[in-house]
C-alpha cells in the first residue's frame, strides 16, 4: 500500500507501506477517493502543524470499500461500499453520556489528530462507517463528508419550507449549505464577491448577489419585503460577514456560526437584544447528518458531480494541493487513492 505523508513546508512524501490489519471493532478499507478540505488546506500551509505530527497522512473526506473485517464487526461485509465519518469519541465524557459525541470533550478528529485517509488502506473503528447505496458512486462518496457539514449546519436552523436563508460565502461548504436548504424548501441567496462562485450558485438554482458592489442590507431588505432573513449562514469566516449578518438577520432570525474564526470578532450584541436574535455554534456533524447526505444524495435531491474540480492520483497529491491553492474557481479536488496498486 502506499500513503501520503504531510512532511511540512506544503510537502508531501508518498511512502511505501503495510496494510494495518483490523483488530477487534475496526475494519480495513481499500481508499477509493479522498477530497481536499479547507481544513487540510490550513495544514497545507503549516498553519497547524502545532496539532498534526510530521510526519502524517492526513485527509478525512473519503469513500472506500470494505476489504477486511476485524472481530466482533457486524453489519458490514467484504466488498461493500462505505464512508467514513471521521471523528473518534471518548464515549465516556458527560458530553458523550449526552449523546453528543460529534462534540466529545475528549474528541480526536481522524485526519488531523490521528493518521487520515490519503493512503492506499486504511484501518478505522467500524462505528465510524456509513454504507453507501448502490446508486451512489465513491466519487460523490467522498464529498459525503462535507455534504453532512451543511445538513447540520441546516437542522441547527432549524430551516424550514418558506423561510427565506441568506449564506454568507460562495465557497464549497457555502454552496453546499444552499443546496440542502433548498432542498428543505427555502428561498436562497448566496453573497459571495467572487465571479466563478456566484455563478456556481446561479447554475445550481440559487440566487447570488456581489457584496462588494450591491447593499446587501438594503438589497435584503428588499427581497425579503422588510421583514430581513429568517436564517443568516456566516460561512465566510471575515469581518464584513461578522458585520452584516446582525444587520440582514430579521425580528427572530436565527444566525448560524459555520465559520471558524481564529480571532474573537466584534459583533453588535445590540441587534439581538433588539431583534431577539439567536446565535448558534455549528460543529462537524452527526451520525443522523451523514445519513440525511447519504440519502440527499442517493434519492437525487442533490446532485455531487458539479463539484468535482479535479481527480488526481495519489502520486501527484503535491500537485493537487498546489492547484487548490488560492484557486476560487475550484470546488472539490478529489485524490485517487489506489491509483498505484
Amino acid at each position: 500500500m502506499f500513503a501520503a505523508q504531510y512532511i511540512g513546508n506544503k510537502s508531501f512524501n508518498v511512502v511505501e507501506g503495510h496494510a494495518i490489519a483490523p483488530q477487534a471493532g475496526e475494519v480495513r478499507l481499500d481508499v477509493g477517493y479522498v477530497g481536499i478540505c479547507g481544513t487540510d488546506m490550513h495544514i497545507y500551509h503549516g498553519v497547524m502543524d502545532q496539532r498534526v505530527s510530521i510526519p502524517q497522512t492526513i485527509g478525512h473526506e473519503i469513500s472506500g470499500v470494505v476489504a477486511q473485517i476485524g472481530e466482533g464487526v457486524e453489519g458490514f461485509a467484504i466488498g461493500e461500499k462505505v464512508v467514513v465519518r471521521p471523528l473518534d469519541w471518548c464515549g465516556e465524557c458527560p458530553t458523550c453520556d449526552a449523546g453528543l459525541t460529534h462534540i466529545c470533550q475528549n474528541l480526536k478528529f481522524m485526519g488531523i489528530d490521528t493518521p487520515g485517509a490519503f493512503q492506499s488502506s486504511w484501518t478505522v473503528k467500524a462505528r465510524t462507517l456509513h454504507k453507501l447505496p448502490d446508486g451512489v458512486d465513491l466519487k460523490q462518496g467522498a464529498l459525503v463528508e462535507p455534504l453532512s457539514v451543511a445538513c447540520h449546519d441546516v437542522s441547527r436552523s432549524r430551516l424550514k419550507a418558506g423561510e427565506k436563508a441568506v449564506i454568507l460565502g460562495g465557497g464549497p461548504i457555502g454552496q453546499l449549505v444552499a443546496a440542502v436548504a433548498k432542498s428543505v424548501g427555502a428561498e436562497v441567496l448566496v453573497s459571495e464577491p467572487n465571479d466563478s462562485r456566484r455563478a456556481f450558485a446561479d447554475e445550481l438554482g440559487v440566487k447570488s448577489v456581489n457584496p462588494m458592489d450591491t447593499d446587501l442590507a438594503a438589497y435584503v431588505d428588499e427581497w425579503t419585503g422588510t421583514k430581513g432573513a429568517d436564517v443568516v449562514f456566516e460561512v465566510s469566516g471575515v469581518l464584513p460577514a461578522i458585520q452584516s449578518m446582525t444587520q440582514i438577520a430579521g425580528r427572530r432570525g436565527r444566525i448560524v456560526m459555520v465559520a471558524i474564526h481564529s480571532t474573537q470578532p466584534p459583533i453588535d450584541l445590540f441587534q439581538f437584544f433588539w431583534k431577539e436574535l439567536e446565535l448558534l455554534g455549528a460543529r462537524v456533524y452527526e451520525a443522523k447528518d451523514f445519513d440525511w447526505a447519504i440519502e440527499l444524495i442517493a434519492s437525487g435531491q442533490i446532485n455531487l458531480k458539479p463539484f468535482i474540480s479535479s481527480i488526481s492520483p495519489l502520486s501527484d497529491i503535491g500537485s493537487a494541493f498546489a492547484n487548490m491553492d488560492g484557486n476560487p474557481q475550484g470546488m472539490k479536488a478529489l485524490v485517487e487513492c489506489n491509483a498505484e496498486q
